[in-house]
């Protein structure tokens, strides 16, 4: 399974004990994102492109909740 062996880790933002995003770099380049709240849960897995146009839109504001 492609999230065998997986390194789960959080944002260095993340505060001790808070609900988090973890990310896991896999060994055939691609991404998983889980819940850190059940760990053991379902995980999506992302193509390195996908991710890639994902943190593009990120840092471009692509995501950025509209202010009301």
């Amino acid at each position: 399974m492609r999230l065998t062996g997986a390194a789960w880790f959080k944002s260095s933002y993340s505060q001790a004990g808070s609900e988090c995003v973890e990310v896991a770099w896999l060994s055939d380049g691609g991404v998983g994102v889980r819940d850190s709240k059940n760990p053991t849960g379902p995980a999506l897995v992302f193509a390195p492109a996908e991710w890639d146009a994902f943190m593009a839109g990120v840092q471009d504001g692509e995501f950025t909740r509209p202010t009301v």
